[in-house]
């Protein structure tokens, strides 16, 4: 049976919640509005979320912060070029118990809520892939064993740009898996001011326990029915569907297009988005402010556009230009709505 669409009161207590979140966050990451926008909504959505950028900027702190406000248990993974799969899922340990010696599992790192990847793509793609179970699954196997993870369970994954020594790509299948890819822009002059005047290094700001676990699924849920009317619906799929080489001008030149987990995605987002703003449908205009974050890192770019310069971002650019939000007359009751 379906579950019934988030109620007005629902929206409302949930819009009051995640302000606050919001107001808290801001504290930590100063001038960043735009970007903790992002991360709470891909909270909201149970993802999995991917923040780049430069080495200093934040990207740690934010997750801390995200993790001390949510009332979370929060592991940190220090991703190094010589980690081994069993340092993050754990392994079994042989221990004598009543007279026998048996193997007993101790859990790694990623037995937390909120798993903090840092720099994971220092690390070599094997111990990366130790990931795509936990990521999907929300489980790991360790020996033949199934081990359940913490629910709620989130991993934000900071990685550095590739273009940096020492680094290596992330394989495409774990690149799906993360719900967003956030880029982390360096801080304008006046924001750098505010950080020197009000930040001493090597102290991480106080930050204030503005949700419980239990109250954070609950949130989850209540952006889980939020309503995304056909159309929407519909207009996510077009533009999921014109990513694939030879359905649209703007993926000209293109490899691969996004998966079907794209369009879930975008859908999840909208939903979380439209709650964040205290809203009961889901709009175009959502679907267009989450799709860069959503498409950009599951689009494969060929030789010849890459060696032209194009970037995926122009790719997404040129679709939300050609694929227009509706194909056919909208229903009266939407006439009006924020697009």
């Amino acid at each position: 049976m379906t579950a019934a669409h988030a109620s007005r009161a629902e929206v409302d207590e949930a819009a009051a919640h995640l302000a606050r979140l919001r107001s808290a966050l801001s504290d930590v990451l100063l001038g960043q509005d735009a970007l903790l926008d992002l991360v709470v909504i891909g909270i909201l959505s149970r993802g999995h979320l991917l923040l780049e950028g430069l080495p200093g900027l934040g990207k740690t702190t934010l997750v801390k912060a995200l993790g001390k406000a949510l009332g979370l248990v929060v592991r940190r993974i220090q991703f190094t070029p010589d980690l081994l799969p069993g340092d993050i899922t754990g392994n079994p340990v042989l221990q004598e118990q009543d007279g026998r010696r048996t193997f007993v599992f101790h859990p790694g790192p990623l037995f937390g809520n909120l798993v903090l990847a840092d720099e994971i793509n220092r690390a070599s793609p094997k111990t990366q892939s130790a990931l795509l179970e936990a990521m999907q699954e929300q489980r790991a196997t360790v020996l033949g064993e199934e081990h359940a993870l913490p629910d709620p369970f989130f991993v934000l994954a900071t990685q550095n740009p590739i273009e940096l020594e020492g680094t290596y790509p992330l394989p495409e299948a774990q690149l799906d898996r993360f719900l967003f890819k956030l880029d982390v822009p360096r801080n304008p002059v006046a924001v750098l001011e505010r950080i020197v005047s009000e930040r001493a290094i090597g102290r991480d700001p106080e930050v204030p326990v503005v949700l419980s676990a239990d109250a954070l699924v609950r949130l989850i849920d209540v952006a889980g029915r939020v309503f995304v009317p056909k159309v929407v619906a519909a207009y996510i799929a077009r533009l999921v569907d014109a990513t694939h080489p030879g359905q649209s001008a703007a993926a000209g030149g293109v490899r691969y297009g996004a998966s079907p987990r794209a369009a879930l995605a975008l859908a999840a987002g909208a939903r979380s988005r439209a709650l964040l703003e205290g809203r009961l449908n889901a709009s175009f205009e959502d679907v267009k402010a989450l799709a860069p974050a959503v498409l950009q890192h599951r689009l494969g770019l060929d030789y010849a556009a890459r060696l032209s310069g194009q970037t995926p971002a122009a790719v997404v650019a040129a679709l939300l230009d050609e694929v227009a939000p509706h194909d056919r007359p909208l229903p009266a009751s939407l006439e009006g709505a924020p697009r």
